[in-house]
């Protein structure tokens, strides 16, 4: 089995991948694991802390070559302003920023994982909420790509309430 300490970002790598990987956010979001790429090999990730690995980024193969990463489709929420306009999306952004949940970003659009009581909360705002499947790829966050999330005690912050 072969060990791979770092990754390589899309865009900073170049050539023909070796072999791909195939896998879903939460799998993507890793430090050290056994994985079988989609050409069968067997590889042990081991990084030195938990990263997001994107779509697009390279593996870095100790006897040369590169294992190309590929998200896997999922079941998402497509969610776009019922009325649209760059504000309406922003706003519908901010309550999911607010929920802390992980999102994709686009100009006319946001992914975000399936969940009904989120589906409601956002249909109640006035947001298209379609279901799709396709490859999740959500922002990194403003405390890095270190988790997914983070409780009120992990990080020294407060919240005002008052104006």
């Amino acid at each position: 089995m072969q060990r791979i300490e770092r990754i390589t970002r899309k865009g900073d790598w170049s050539g023909d991948a070796a072999d791909t990987i195939t896998l879903d956010e939460t799998g993507r979001h890793r430090r050290r694991i056994r994985l079988t790429t989609d050409g069968g090999r067997a590889i042990l990730l081991d990084l030195p802390e938990t990263t997001l690995l994107r779509d697009g980024d390279g593996l870095p193969l100790p006897d040369g070559g590169t294992i190309l990463v590929r998200a896997a489709p999922e079941a998402l929420y497509e969610v776009r302003a019922a009325n649209p306009s760059p504000e309406r999306l922003l706003q519908l952004a901010w309550h999911l920023g607010n929920r802390h949940l992980p999102a994709q970003i686009f100009s006319d659009r946001i992914l975000i994982r399936r969940d009904h009581v989120i589906r409601d909360m956002l249909s109640g705002l006035g947001a298209s909420v379609r279901e799709i499947i396709a490859p999740f790829d959500p922002e990194g966050g403003a405390y890095g790509d270190h988790g997914h999330a983070h409780t009120h005690d992990a990080h020294s912050h407060s919240h005002s309430h008052s104006d």
